[in-house]
């Protein structure tokens, strides 16, 4: 069974224990990076992370940008959007076709 990994603040990530995935609270960086480091070794090929966590541990989670996993993938915590998430994902899109999906060449 595939197994996902939530990382961030308790009241952003508590929620999605009631989806079966396995929540990970972090309270502060030297935290998020060791658990970072912990869940990539491990069996989690898919770890989601909150906006406002991965701006903390930004210089780590780019040592997984070239892997094929895990995957690490930046959602919105209680604080709010601050559109980290969306860029990455766009980000990854343009550098596999070539071409800004929203916005055609550049």
């Amino acid at each position: 069974m595939l197994k996902v990994a939530v990382m961030g603040d308790y009241d952003s990530i508590y929620g999605f224990g009631a989806l079966g995935l396995d929540v990970y609270p972090a309270g502060d960086r030297t935290e998020a990076v060791h658990l970072l480091k912990k869940l990539a070794a491990g069996d989690y090929p898919i770890i989601y992370i909150t906006e406002a966590l991965a701006e903390q541990i930004q210089e780590e989670i780019e040592q997984y940008n070239e892997m094929v996993t895990p995957a690490i993938i930046l959602i919105p915590g209680v604080s709010g959007n601050t559109g980290a998430g969306v860029q990455g994902v766009k980000d990854f899109v343009e550098q596999a076709i070539g071409s800004d999906i929203v916005f055609g060449n550049k």
